[in-house]
């Protein structure tokens, strides 16, 4: 497997596992944040309105740029996105976290499956 191909499913992998890690966590997010249940789940619902939302439009925003700086940044922002949210002192910075880095995740998972489908047809 070229190292290309290895380090995008490794970096897809690492956002999928981020996505939907919190699910399993919801008790003890709520609990750590001081709210209740359907407060901490809106983390996990608000991640998925920010991707309908955001995909499409970095699509757009980013469309004239290669797609190996685009992954780059993309990866670079969703780093920085959960490094916000591990450091979250309350809610809504966390709110504000999770949106941000949800911004950046999708559309990296989308681009890297771009990238890899070219990278077969180049051979």
């Amino acid at each position: 497997m070229p190292f290309a191909i290895f380090m995008l499913t490794f970096s897809a992998f690492g956002i999928g596992t981020s996505e939907y890690v919190i699910m399993g966590l919801l008790s003890e997010v709520a609990k750590d944040l001081n709210v209740n249940i359907p407060q901490a789940g809106a983390l996990v619902s608000m991640y998925a309105m920010g991707v309908v939302v955001g995909a499409p439009v970095l699509a757009i925003l980013t469309m004239r740029l290669s797609r190996k700086i685009t992954l780059i940044f993309l990866m670079i922002m969703f780093i920085a996105g959960n490094i916000l949210c591990a450091i979250a002192p309350n809610y809504h910075f966390l709110m504000a976290a999770r949106l941000f880095s949800c911004l950046m995740s999708w559309y990296f998972f989308w681009n890297s499956i771009g990238c890899s489908r070219w990278h077969g047809r180049r051979k």
